[in-house]
């Protein structure tokens, strides 16, 4: 009987050392930016060509990034307020708002934001239509991240 403690032991320990060496070799995840609206809320990592782990991004890449149809999306009654939360990772070098690739907010080391929903349909702020592409931007002097969202006018 005592070597079936042990052998449990072993197979454990073998399954941990396992599932450390596959997370070692994973990369490691972006920070996360969030909006919220009500009760509901869409979070993004930015995509692989969208951070470049705290270094400049490509201004070619940042192109591509804000022309991504690969957004997620989320449905804002122009009356409700938008809220934006960004990780510490991203606040800590400042951040800003940008509606359709121009900058709505200035820069801010904020955790968290709040817009009204109004905002990103009136045509004074660049808005057209009943969508409007909203994106943070990491980094004051230098983009170092662009998470995007699409808005969607709701009712």
């Amino acid at each position: 009987m005592t070597a079936l403690p042990s052998r449990r032991a072993v197979a454990v320990l073998g399954a941990v050392s396992a599932g450390l060496l596959l997370l070692s070799a994973c990369d490691k995840p972006t920070p996360m930016a969030t909006i919220t609206v009500g009760s509901n809320s869409v979070s993004s990592q930015a995509g692989r060509d969208c951070y470049n782990d705290g270094k400049t991004v490509s201004t070619e890449m940042l192109v591509k990034c804000l022309k991504s149809k690969d957004v997620k999306s989320i449905t804002v009654d122009p009356d409700a307020t938008v809220r934006f939360g960004v990780d510490p990772d991203i606040a800590d070098k400042g951040w800003t708002i940008l509606m359709n690739g121009q900058p709505l907010t200035d820069s801010s080391n904020k955790t968290y934001r709040t817009i009204p929903g109004s905002v990103f349909f009136n045509a004074q702020y660049g808005a057209s239509g009943n969508s409007t592409l909203v994106s943070v931007k990491a980094g004051e002097n230098t983009v170092t991240g662009l998470w995007s969202f699409k808005l969607k006018k709701g009712s």
